[in-house]
């Protein structure tokens, strides 16, 4: 059986660049990429992957954009000087023996989900994602595990439950009423993690959620039916796709672990 270890390339490489304290923008982005490099050298030997799958954002609007315009505008921008050194750092990964994957209009993450399930769904072994973004981890449900390199950690069910109050399954809908500041996902005004979960655990569902919420005579009732329809397009903005064309196929992404030395 095989094994894909599915990179979440840029979350990585930005915050390996928002730890360094250096003041030179071109000196912390050069720094930023070598250790970045390391870092992806450190996670193919540690988990000897048969397949790579590093999915890098391609830059600029996507699919959420057009349903969303204010998606992402509080988010910083890639400095310049790091964007202006990706090709180099991507020829370094091809020197590994990675492909690097980045597709317009789709974000890195919808590439990992397409991926990671077309490999667990023809059954060709175990998914790794490397990655430590909240959305990703809705692809445990499906049988993906999740490992955090920055603090050297799994993330399984039981992780996703003690931290969100939900079980996997239920972390998009969790995630849309939430919504999240830094994305420009608007949820439900003043719900928070706790809340949602507890409306989750309640309900079972958003469409149950807004199915009871015309009874509820109290403050969330009216939050609920107020924001009814940005939270509809919260959970279509938090959804991953899962029928990205990549460009590649699974030759391609074929990992020869000798080339590590």
């Amino acid at each position: 059986m095989g094994k894909l270890l599915a990179i979440d390339g840029l979350n990585i490489v930005r915050r390996v660049y928002e730890a360094n304290m250096e003041e030179d923008e071109a000196i912390k982005a050069d720094t930023a990429l070598r250790h970045s490099v390391a870092s992806f050298r450190k996670l193919l030997v540690a988990h000897q992957p048969t397949h790579v799958l590093p999915a890098f954002d391609f830059g600029g609007p996507t699919w959420r954009h057009d349903l969303y315009a204010r998606y992402r505008e509080n988010r910083a921008p890639m400095p310049e000087a790091l964007k202006e050194r990706l090709p180099d750092f991507y020829a370094q990964l091809a020197e590994l023996g990675l492909h690097v994957v980045s597709v317009p209009e789709v974000e890195a993450d919808d590439v990992i989900a397409t991926g990671v399930l077309r490999w667990l769904g023809e059954g060709r072994g175990e998914a790794i994602i490397v990655s430590t973004d909240k959305d990703l981890h809705t692809l445990i449900e499906h049988g993906a595990v999740i490992w955090d390199h920055f603090k050297g950690e799994w993330h399984d069910s039981k992780w996703v439950e003690a931290k969100f109050g939900v079980p996997p399954e239920m972390l998009t809908d969790l995630l849309a009423l939430m919504g999240d500041v830094s994305d420009g996902i608007p949820g439900v005004s003043k719900v928070g993690v706790k809340t949602a979960a507890k409306l989750l655990q309640s309900y079972g569902n958003i469409d149950r959620i807004m199915a009871g919420a015309g009874i509820l005579k109290n403050t969330l009732g009216e939050k609920l039916r107020k924001d009814k329809d940005q939270l509809y397009m919260s959970r279509q903005l938090v959804a991953l796709k899962d029928d990205v064309r990549m460009g590649v196929t699974w030759n391609m992404l074929t990992f020869d672990n000798s080339k590590l030395g």
